[in-house]
């Protein structure tokens, strides 16, 4: 076992979540008992990863997407009562990463998911305004953008929708997972041959038309299932506890 506090300390500093001003709290939202044995991670606390995290008799539950995020009511009523209240009942503590997780060289979600397709990081940019979380690569093999649309379809297990039409080969690109299309018009200023996000708004699609640029819309949902199981493997690896990933579906 590990105490919850040396837990969430150790990843406060592991993933230096007082450099970024993020859209949410990082860190233990719901405190729950003192001790650790097993961790619970998924990309999401929604009410159906809660249950199924007491089915599988956690002490912790590690999520990308937790709580009381800007601009939202802060009321615990309805939903947000009924998971809060699941959490409190259950003594189960919810640990949330945001950005900090997206953007961590080794464990973030960019970094895992450039591992599992191959790409090797050559530095990472943004849009003028916060963090430089998008990442860029140049490919050791030009692809066609059919054939990186068919490797993202494999490793992800769901096909991406492309937009916009750039060279005949991709030979560099940048991704940023997540709701990261606002990173698009930064990938084709950097002459990017493609840019892969997680989610697509109405204006992707003409940015990239515009501006000749091949854009994967590849699933907020499915672009960051990887972070959050890389960090309760390591969490697990580091103090000897027991990690489950669970992976509630969502298409979007």
């Amino acid at each position: 076992m590990v105490g919850l506090q040396s837990l969430v300390d150790y990843c406060d500093r592991l993933l230096d979540v007082r450099q970024f001003q993020d859209y949410c709290p990082n860190g233990l939202q719901v405190e729950g008992r003192a001790e650790i044995a097993r961790i619970v991670s998924g990309v999401t606390a929604s009410q159906a990863l809660i249950d199924a995290a007491l089915d599988a008799q956690a002490d912790l539950l590690l999520v990308h997407h937790g709580y009381f995020w800007k601009g939202e009511s802060p009321a615990l009523t309805g939903m947000r009562r009924r998971r809060v209240g699941t959490l409190l009942g259950a003594d189960l503590s919810l640990l949330a990463y945001h950005l900090p997780l997206d953007a961590h060289p080794q464990l973030g979600n960019n970094a895992q998911l450039a591992a599992r397709l191959g790409w090797r990081q050559a530095g990472c940019f943004g849009t003028g305004e916060g963090p430089e979380l998008a990442c860029f690569a140049r490919l050791d093999a030009p692809l066609s953008a059919s054939q990186l649309g068919r490797q993202l379809a494999q490793v992800l297990d769901r096909e991406p929708l492309r937009v916009g039409r750039g060279p005949a080969l991709i030979e560099t690109l940048g991704w940023c997972t997540g709701a990261a299309q606002s990173y698009l018009e930064a990938a084709a200023r950097r002459g990017l041959d493609a840019f892969i996000s997680g989610e697509i708004s109405e204006p992707s699609t003409h940015i990239a038309r515009e501006y000749g640029i091949h854009y994967f819309a590849a699933g907020h949902h499915a672009t960051e299932r990887y972070g959050v199981q890389a960090l309760g493997e390591h969490l697990a690896a580091e103090f000897g506890i027991q990690h489950t990933f669970l992976d509630i579906d969502n298409p979007v």
